[in-house]
């Protein structure tokens, strides 16, 4: 068994079993892997400079390819592939996830023409480009407003393996080798097992979160950079036809909630519904749109609670209570 380490000068953008090998390991070894952010990079060092710029500076740097060097399709920085020796189309490789340390600072940005759950709904109510920065160096918790600590609990936004199909083939959607799947209870100490398609599977990981709540909802996280430490196996001939995993936690931190309820024949507006009544419940806490929308992208759970009540289905917004302390 080796340990590898594979550092973020090896980044692509897209998936594509074409792409050369950045690593070749064997089976039972373990490599860590140094990630950016999804603006690769850009907004930490921009908040490391001391460089607070105008939400309009901060829009254009996030939608923008922050390294001009790279060429090809835009799409998440990750660092890969990884070549796993003897894994073969039909096998399943095993990620068990050792360790995820944050980088020093993050992000949580919305806006009214982006991919988030309310956008279009919230922009006719006038929202704005709005980014949010997160010390993460207390390790632990981190910091919304004084009275609003969340914890942290840091997991990979995408990971995967190559797919058959020749590519290239966009990061944003993920797929049945994996990765954009932003499963937030893809810890340390969590077991990931994607289907192989492809001689090797030529694993990816990037999009690092420092927490985050089930839906996503502004469509970010808390984003970051950082380092993820995993150790690579394969089951062979396990025939999986989509990711499966196991894991140390529901998500959950709070000993508190409140749910907020959207009833609908339509499960994203059901959503919707119960979302924006949680970020009512957020302003009269005198959070403005903007940090209502953000700050429930990194903490607040959706859940499915029925879809056997026709022909209403029932989706509920759980905010935990506990991130506001005395």
């Amino acid at each position: 068994m080796s340990d590898h380490h594979l550092n973020s000068n090896h980044i692509h953008t897209v998936w594509d079993r074409a792409l050369p090998p950045a690593l070749e390991v064997r089976p039972g070894d373990t490599v860590t892997l140094e990630t950016l952010d999804a603006s690769d990079g850009g907004v930490a060092r921009r908040v490391v400079a001391g460089e607070l710029q105008t939400p309009a500076a901060l829009e254009a740097l996030i939608r923008a390819d922050a390294c001009p060097a790279r060429t090809g399709p835009r799409g998440h920085p990750l660092t890969g592939p990884v070549f796993v020796e003897g894994a073969q189309p039909g096998d399943a490789l095993k990620i068990e996830m050792l360790e995820i340390v944050p980088a020093a600072w993050g992000w949580t940005g919305c806006r009214p023409d982006g991919i988030g759950l309310l956008d279009t709904a919230l922009a006719e109510e006038g929202l704005q480009p709005y980014t949010h920065f997160w010390d993460l160096r207390a390790g632990g918790h981190t910091e919304f407003l004084p009275g609003i600590r969340l914890p942290l609990a840091p997991f990979p936004g995408v990971v995967g393996v190559a797919p058959a199909a020749d590519g290239p083939h966009p990061t944003a959607p993920p797929r049945q080798v994996g990765g954009n799947m932003d499963i937030r209870q893809l810890v340390a100490g969590s077991v990931l097992y994607l289907p192989v398609e492809v001689p090797g599977a030529l694993l990816s990981v990037g999009d690092l979160h420092a927490a985050q709540g089930d839906g996503e909802l502004s469509g970010t996280g808390i984003e970051m950079a950082g380092q993820i430490t995993v150790r690579l196996t394969l089951e062979r001939g396990a025939h999986l036809e989509t990711p499966e995993f196991t894991t140390p936690t529901s998500g959950g931190h709070s000993a508190r909630w409140h749910a907020t309820t959207g009833h609908h024949p339509n499960l994203m507006t059901a959503a919707r519904i119960a979302l924006r009544a949680l970020l009512r419940r957020l302003q009269a806490r005198g959070l403005s749109l903007e940090q209502a929308y953000v700050l429930s992208s990194a903490c607040v759970d959706l859940k499915i609670s029925q879809v056997v009540d026709a022909p209403n289905y029932t989706v509920s917004a759980f905010l935990p209570l506990d991130i506001f302390v005395e």
